[in-house]
């Protein structure tokens, strides 16, 4: 690898672990609250959610580096990747921290949004890597489900 890709392959390594970290931060201030909840009887069990969001977080990482490896990742998904991290950043910050319901549905539902938009662009420059993050909206609309059933719940 050169230089400039070794210096890309260790950027979005550190992007990916500080949205992640973050988000962990945020969720874990929240999690007392979070238990608190009245939740719907087809609820995910808590110890799903951190696994299938390791998975994400590692899909995205291996496939930045095999993508950097092989070629630059299109600018315009870099911009969208970019807008993703900062929804997932966000959503953890309103919903778990702050404890705002509605705005966590909001921004959620703007992430699934742009988690489609992300993969639809992502699948136009390499199929492969579409079908394997395909992953990342489809748990977005199974968290959107629940934080929505959280929010009328609650």
């Amino acid at each position: 690898m050169e230089k400039n890709q070794i210096k890309k392959v260790i950027i979005s390594i550190a992007v990916i672990v500080l949205v992640a970290g973050l988000g962990s931060i945020f969720v874990n201030i929240g999690m007392d609250w979070f238990n608190t909840l009245q939740k719907p009887t087809q609820w995910v069990p808590n110890v799903v959610i951190p696994i299938v969001w390791t998975v994400v977080y590692l899909a995205f990482a291996v496939i930045n580096f095999i993508w950097i490896k092989n070629e630059d990742i299109p600018t315009s998904t870099i911009v969208l990747m970019l807008i993703n991290a900062v929804l997932n950043v966000l959503w953890c910050l309103t919903f778990f921290t702050l404890k705002l319901l509605l705005v966590g549905n909001i921004v959620i539902l703007l992430n699934l949004i742009a988690g489609f938009v992300l993969v639809v662009n992502i699948f136009k420059n390499n199929k492969l890597f579409g079908y394997i993050l395909s992953i990342y909206p489809i748990w977005l609309s199974i968290a959107t489900t629940l934080n929505l059933a959280l929010w009328i719940l609650n």
